[in-house]
Order: C-alpha cells, then sequence, then structure tokens
C-alpha cells in the first residue's frame, strides 16, 4: 500500500506515493492527487529511493566522539543551556534552525525559545533564501501573505520570471508553465542575467545587469504611469500611495534611462513593457535572483508595487508569486521560526506579545526580535552568544563568509547540532551531536510555497536512536523546567496547539488563520489530505491586513554596487544546479543525481575567459574578499561578459574546491537580513598544474595532498577527479597502492593503475597524465556496477575490447540519456523535436527538466546542417 507524503526538496512541495518494497527500500511516484504537482516528480524527487539508506547516518547521541544514551546527552544540553542563560542572561543563547524541519518541530523550537527562555535568537537558513520576500509582504500587504497560487500559472497569459532558472530549480512549475503556453499562449519573459535554460525558451529574455531589478520595475511603473495604465480606482479604493511616489517617478525612471541601467537594449525593454500593458492576467515569480540581494526587500515590493498599482493581485492569473522557499520554509514561517517575527504571523507589539505570552502561559516573551542568521554567527565569534543548537542544516557551508563561521564554532563553549547525518562540516564543532529522523522517518506536516498543507508521513521505523526533532527540543524543554508545557505525545498534539494559536484573539485580523483545525482528533490528523489557508486569492475582496484594510506602495531605492566596491574586477553570481539540493547531505547518496553536473564549475564567458588564458577544463582561483577556492572552468556565451558564475552545492565531504560560501560576501540587505549572494566582487586566475586525472573505486578513496579534488557518486561506488603537481607516480601510488595491473608511460606522463579481482571485476581504476587526453569516465565507471568481467586490460586501455558506444555527458538523468545518444538519434531519425526526441528515447518523458537542454540541441544541430 502506497503511503501519501510530501516531497523533502523544494517549496513547491509535491505529493509523493511511496511504495515500501523492504526494511530501506522504496518506490517513488507523483501524487496525482496533490494539487501542487498533479502526479507530476522532478528528478531530485524521482530519485529519493536513492537516498534512504542509513549510510552515513547519526544513529546514536554523541558527546564529544563517544556514544551516549539520550538521557545523559539531553541532562546535558539542559543543563548547558540553563548555566550559560543562568550566568550571561536569555540574550546568551541561540537555536539555529531550518525549513528541512516539520512544522511541529518549528513550532516547538520557536514555542522554547521565545515563550520560556525569552529571546527573540532563534533563525532559520530560510533567511538566506526568501526572508526578503516575508519582508516585501509585510511591508505592502501588513503579513506574509503570498497571494497566489500554481493554479494560476493555468490562467495566466504573460508569465515574468525574475531571478528565477525555474527549468532546474523548480521543474514541477516549469512543467506547468509548459502546459500554459502550449494550451493557451502564454508568454514569457524571463529576467535574469544569465541565459539559463529556463531563459532559452523565452518569449524575451532581458539579460539584467545584476541587481538593477528595483530600476527596471520601477521603470515599467512610470512607463505605465505615463501611458495612464494604472489603475487608479483600485488604488483609491485599497491602496495607500506615500505623497510623493508619483513624483519620484519622473526621477531618472524613463525608458532610456532604466535600459541604461539595467544594461539591456531599449527596444526589449520596451517590448517587455508593452507586453505586460496589453496583458491584464500578468503573473510575476521571483525567486533568490531577486531576494539574494542587499536590496532584496526593495526589489519585491518594486514588483509588487506594478502589480498593486495595476489593480493585477487577488484575480485568476495575476499577481506577484514568491516561489522561494524550502519544503517548510513557510511552515516555519507561520510559526515564527525567523528571528524577526514572534509566532503566527504576529510582531513584537505590546498586544501581540501579550496576546502570545498569555496563550502559552509562559514565564516570559522574547521582548524584541532576535539576530538573524549572519549576525547571529557574528555574535558567536564575539562571546555575545556562547551557546547555540544548530538544527537539520549545515552552516559552515551555507552561510556567506563560512570560514568566519567555521572560526566562530570552534570558540564557541557550547556547539550541539541536531542532524541526520554524522559528519558533516558543521557537526565537527558540535559538543553534543543528536540523532534526528530523516525525510521517510518524520512525521509531521509541511506548508509549500502556495500556503497549501500537506502532511509529511512516515515509510520507514525510526533507525537506531534517532528522534524526531519535535520531541527532542520537548524533552529539553522538560529538563529545563517547563514540564508543563512541554509535555506532547505526538505530533498531532503541536499541530492542534499551532492551529490555536493562530485564531487565539484573531477575529478576522490575520489571513493566517487555522481555526478550524484547532480540535482535529488524532485520527483525521492522520487522515489530513492537502489543504490550503486563505484560499486561492487571499486579497480577491481588496481587503489587506494593514490597519484600515488598505495595502501600501513603498519607495525603493536602487541597490549598492557591493562588487564594485570590493575593488575587484569581476562579478561573482552564483545558484542551484538541476539534480543537487542544498549541501548535498542527501542528493550527493543518488548516483543519478550526481552525473549531470559531477564537478563544481565556474562559468565564464568567452571573451573573460580568453582575456584570463583560460580555457575549458582548466582549474581556475577565484578570490573575494572573504576567501577563495577552485573551480573548473565552463566556458559559455550564456554569462555576461565580467561575470562569472559557481554554484552553491559543494562541502568538505565532496572537494577540496568548490566552495561557494568561502566567496560570498556577508553583506544583507538592511531589512529583511538575507545576505547578497548574487553579486560579490570577485578575481578569477589560472591555477596552473602539473597533471590532472581521475579515479573510479567502490568505496571513497583517501587522497594524497593535492591541489584539487572533486568526487560524486557512481553506481556501485565513486568517482574521484584531481589535478596537482609534483610527483605524479608517488601521487598514483598513494592513491591507489594496491594495484595489480600498472601501465607507466614516463616519456608521455601517463599513469594507469587499477585493481581487479581475480573474477575481473573491477575494485578500483586510476588514470592520470600531464596533458594527453584521459579516457571517458562513464564507460569505466559503469563497470563498478558490471556483472560482465572485462578483465584488467580493457580497464587500462579505458575501453570496452570490442565496440560500444559511448552515452556521452548525461541530459536525462531520469533515463540515464547520454548527449551522444540524443544527437546520433537526431541525425539518424532526423528527430525534429522534443516531443520526437522523448517518443524516440523516453528522454525528457518524466520530470522535464532536460527538455531545455533537449531543445538548445537541436538549435545546434539545425544552425550546423544549415551552415
Amino acid at each position: 500500500m502506497a503511503i501519501r507524503t510530501a516531497c523533502p526538496y523544494c517549496g513547491v512541495g509535491c505529493g509523493i506515493k511511496a511504495k515500501r518494497t523492504g526494511t530501506r527500500t522504496v518506490e517513488i511516484s507523483g501524487d496525482p492527487a496533490h494539487p501542487a504537482n498533479r502526479g507530476k516528480l522532478c528528478s531530485k524527487g524521482t530519485h529519493l529511493g536513492e537516498t534512504v539508506g542509513l549510510e552515513g547516518r547519526l544513529l546514536s547521541p554523541m558527546i564529544g566522539e563517544r556514544e551516549a544514551g539520550w538521557d545523559e546527552a539531553l541532562d546535558l544540553v539542559a543543563a548547558r543551556f540553563k548555566q550559560t542563560i543562568a550566568e550571561h542572561g536569555p540574550g546568551s543563547v541561540a537555536f539555529y534552525v531550518s525549513g528541512q524541519l516539520l512544522t511541529e518541530d518549528y513550532y516547538v523550537a520557536n514555542k522554547l525559545m521565545k515563550g520560556f527562555i525569552g529571546t527573540a535568537n532563534i533563525d532559520t537558513n530560510s533567511r538566506l533564501c526568501m526572508a526578503s520576500a516575508v519582508a516585501a509582504h509585510n511591508r505592502a500587504f501588513g503579513e506574509d501573505v503570498v497571494p497566489c497560487t500554481y493554479d494560476d500559472l493555468d490562467e495566466s497569459d504573460l508569465i515574468v520570471l525574475v531571478g528565477s532558472n525555474t527549468a532546474w530549480c523548480h521543474p514541477v512549475v516549469w512543467q506547468r508553465i509548459e502546459a500554459a503556453r502550449a494550451k493557451r499562449g502564454t508568454k514569457l519573459v524571463v529576467i535574469d542575467p544569465r541565459r539559463t535554460e529556463t531563459a532559452e525558451g523565452a518569449d524575451l529574455h532581458l539579460p539584467l545587469r545584476p541587481d538593477s531589478d528595483v530600476e527596471l520595475f520601477t521603470g515599467l511603473l512610470k512607463w505605465l504611469q505615463d501611458r495612464g495604465a494604472l489603475d487608479d480606482a483600485y488604488l483609491a479604493a485599497h491602496v495607500d500611495v506615500p505623497e510623493t511616489f508619483r513624483e519620484s517617478l519622473d526621477q531618472g525612471h524613463d525608458l532610456w534611462t532604466t535600459a541604461r541601467q539595467c544594461d539591456v537594449p531599449a527596444a526589449d525593454l520596451q517590448r517587455f513593457f508593452e507586453m505586460f500593458a496589453a496583458t491584464p492576467r500578468a503573473l510575476t515569480l521571483f525567486s533568490q535572483g531577486a531576494n539574494q540581494s542587499v536590496r532584496g526587500t526593495d526589489k519585491g515590493n518594486a514588483i509588487i508595487n506594478v502589480h498593486l498599482a495595476t489593480g493585477r493581485i487577488g484575480k485568476p492569473g495575476s499577481g506577484p508569486f514568491s516561489i522561494t522557499g524550502q519544503p517548510n520554509a513557510m511552515g516555519g514561517r507561520e510559526v515564527g521560526g525567523l528571528a524577526s517575527t514572534l509566532a503566527a504571523h504576529m510582531g513584537f507589539s505590546e498586544a501581540e506579545k501579550s496576546r502570545v505570552q498569555r496563550f502559552w502561559n509562559s514565564p516570559a516573551i522574547a521582548p524584541e526580535p532576535g539576530l538573524k542568521a549572519v549576525d547571529m554567527f557574528r555574535a558567536v565569534a564575539d562571546g555575545r552568544i556562547k551557546a547555540i543548537w544548530v538544527m537539520a542544516t549545515n552552516p559552515a557551508v551555507s552561510l556567506p563568509d563560512a570560514g568566519a563561521v567555521r572560526d566562530a564554532l570552534a570558540a564557541c563553549p557550547f556547539v550541539v547540532v541536531s542532524d541526520v547525518i554524522a559528519d558533516t562540516d558543521t557537526s565537527k564543532f558540535a559538543h553534543v551531536r543528536l540523532p534526528a529522523t530523516a525525510w521517510g522517518e518524520k512525521d509531521g506536516t509541511v506548508t509549500n510555497s502556495a500556503r497549501t498543507i500537506s502532511r509529511q508521513r512516515p515509510i520507514f521505523e525510526a533507525p537506531g536512536l534517532a528522534r524526531g526533532d519535535w520531541w527532542i527540543i520537548d524533552e529539553v524543554a522538560k529538563r529545563m523546567g517547563f514540564a508543563d508545557a512541554f509535555s506532547y505525545k505526538n505530533p498531532a498534539d503541536i499541530f492542534r496547539e499551532h492551529c490555536a494559536l493562530s485564531t487565539f484573539e484573531n477575529r478576522g485580523a490575520r489571513q493566517f488563520d487555522l481555526g478550524e483545525w484547532a480540535q482535529i482528533s488524532d485520527a483525521d490528523y492522520d487522515a489530513l489530505t492537502p489543504t490550503r489557508w486563505a484560499g486561492a486569492h487571499p486579497f480577491a475582496d481588496g481587503k489587506f491586513t494593514h490597519e484600515g484594510g488598505r495595502a501600501r506602495l513603498i519607495s525603493t531605492a536602487p541597490a549598492t554596487d557591493t562588487a564594485a566596491a570590493d575593488a575587484l574586477p569581476m562579478r561573482l553570481n552564483s545558484g542551484r544546479y538541476r539534480d543537487q539540493w542544498h549541501t548535498m547531505t542527501r542528493t550527493g547518496l543518488s548516483p543519478r543525481l550526481s552525473q549531470h553536473r559531477s564537478e563544481p564549475l565556474v562559468e565564464l564567458h568567452p571573451q573573460d575567459a580568453e582575456a584570463l588564458d583560460l580555457a575549458e577544463g582548466d582549474l581556475a582561483e577565484v578570490e573575494t574578499a572573504s576567501g577563495k577556492s577552485i573551480f573548473k572552468v565552463l566556458v559559455t556565451d550564456a554569462q555576461r561578459r565580467g561575470e562569472a558564475f559557481v554554484p552553491m552545492h559543494w562541502t568538505d565531504g565532496f572537494s577540496n574546491g568548490g566552495r561557494m560560501g568561502r566567496l560570498a560576501s556577508p553583506a544583507t540587505d538592511p531589512v529583511s537580513g538575507q545576505p547578497g549572494y548574487k553579486n560579490t566582487g570577485v578575481r578569477i586566475a589560472k591555477a596552473n598544474t602539473a597533471w590532472r586525472g581521475f579515479m573510479v573505486s567502490r568505496e571513497a578513496p583517501t587522497l594524497p595532498d593535492c591541489l584539487y579534488w572533486t568526487q560524486t557518486r557512481r553506481a556501485g561506488g565513486w568517482l574521484t577527479e584531481f589535478a596537482g603537481n609534483g610527483d605524479a607516480e608517488a601521487f598514483a601510488e598513494a592513491a591507489l597502492p594496491d594495484a595489480d595491473a600498472i601501465v607507466a608511460d614516463t616519456a608521455r606522463g601517463a599513469v594507469r593503475r587499477a585493481s581487479v579481482g581475480a573474477d575481473g571485476t573491477l575494485g578500483a581504476a586510476l588514470f592520470l597524465t600531464h596533458g594527453a587526453d584521459l579516457p571517458s569516465r562513464n564507460w569505466i565507471a559503469a563497470q563498478l556496477d558490471s556483472v560482465d568481467a572485462p578483465g584488467a586490460a580493457a580497464i587500462l586501455a579505458g575501453r570496452p575490447a570490442g565496440a560500444m558506444a559511448d552515452p556521452g555527458e548525461i541530459v536525462c538523468v531520469c533515463f540515464n540519456v547520454g548527449i551522444n545518444t540524443i544527437l546520433s538519434a537526431i541525425a539518424k531519425q532526423s528527430l525534429t523535436s522534443v516531443a520526437a526526441i522523448g517518443e524516440a528515447l523516453s528522454a525528457g518523458t518524466n520530470c522535464g527538466s532536460c527538455r531545455p537542454a533537449m531543445q538548445q540541441l537541436l538549435k545546434r544541430e539545425r544552425q550546423t546542417a544549415n551552415a
């Protein structure tokens, strides 16, 4: 029997049907009854079954490096937090939590910190992705309410994507956009400095200068005002406009000035303005490219201003739609998981503090907002925070200026980490590690970016001594003397209380009101189906949460050019890869998900690469004011000149290079506190190496020191890339000491070593060269999982004895289809569409995230044929 649950990745919040097939095995499919995805899944959700094993799991409480029982570990955590508070006050402790927590976990953590310890020093890694959207909603609407749902995608005539590579980062949303374009001719505009896979297929792509979004949308508003295209009746009835707002639009926001500020052709900008003006059903989806900025809140408000001023809100197919977030970023926002909110969409006014304290019957209430993420770890560094508990996240990698974060954790007197993985970059600094349940074991609820609450149900029993995060927090609270308020029997108990707080003395003052579930039974909670709060269009009646019921236009300012302020020659952007998630503690377990992009790449425009004497495949040292790291070079004209792009995922566990967290500026938005990951000053130079190579192995190897290495999963083992200087043969011997087949070509500077079993099966193989080409990784890595014995000679040759086609770099992860296979099918079968490729090879017929790449291949082949 299939268990209906929710995907643990992005904020789309897809429904999943999980059928357990063994002790730790499961079949995954999309839930056709879930409103977010209607049965569709992306590559990450499709391959969740590869991530549920127990490899690397933390299965027992650890005090230092020794195992401990729960009572000993919990007693120690409670005692150290109590002692720290007694000696230094409530502000000396902090929780840093995560959108990977369930709502029930979040609720208990927030209640303990803000209502019983008495400080708001609890913040979440959601601060890094959607805090600016929250602040923009609060400023415009009076409450953090996303005014759209995914159903609006189906009814829109113009979809504007701002700072979102949707085809990669939200593939299920992308499929709905594709369907709307095919069904109703919906137009698509992509606003992004990079020509991403999403931008490739758009009707219009505006490759704006980084951080110029405020100028663009203010320019749009000015253009609409000049043409009488604002909805003056809606503004008069429902929106407060600052006295000088309209006049301020006349100051440097004409079309030509805006085009120069954004560095886009004026004709393209005018085309966008005309499309927007002519399309009442216009939906603007904004994501990390807008939020992760030192003016992210103003970017959100500039977008919202346009929708409010034209009345394009609260109606089907239109509105400003924030699609950021983790699987439960919205749930964390609901309970008050951000340091800047109290609880249940309430802030820190005297009335709200009194209301929440009376509801909790708590001995204390946080008097004011707490420290936001970046400031929280600065407070750890300077000793203001002396005890910190990190739950379900990895700030030693993900926070900007991550080197400083590591120094802070190393100096902190008491660090607790709750996690599912035993060894992470952050847990290395923990005095106590607590084993939490993972996806597939968790029991509770999550809320997606469209305000839909879904049940996340357990598929497996909790392994070892792992426990739910809510239980761990509850037990610590009891030991701190708060047993009367923390005696929950199950997640349903917490959910009922959460719902009751949302409706307590609400009386319609806030859209967020879950009162209808405040008395839900355990059985009904277990059977809860996806349900949305505040309906399809919360502001359909024109009533907003601000006092007086009116929305507000917000005066905005352009972003400060932090990259220029760093006095470094280029700008650095960052983001996600298609098949990976955060710091890869989950997706890194999947061999399938490691094939599309197996190394961290720095993407450069061809002219920048030439000026820097860099070629495709070279190694480059990428340096900012915060730190430096090494990446492999990808040369692409999809990148703007003078700018570079790197991924966010790599950690010390997967590479000694590729660490974006070392590079990002710690500068934050002054309103939201969200870091500006997308625009950091950077210097790039060639990293010279004498040799390079790779190794496939059944076990992750321990390499001797070298300039660069990175490793990813492959079926049956690992693929490790490396490069360095010094004695190549000594390095190869140390990396694979038990080789029983060796070829060393001193003249050509090549070394090949292999360990092959008596039955011919491959244990490991290493290939190293001083400059010659290396063999294809694909066939060699495939031998780790092969039932046929190729033999040492074939392994060292790097190819099978007989002819066999190399599928090439994997394009479609779902069906393991490579670029060479696709190109061959296009040529031999005269394929002319993505649908035809799908029919021939199945590629692109599941999650669809590879379809833009296949469209590019078709375009390239047509151009070659016509040349």
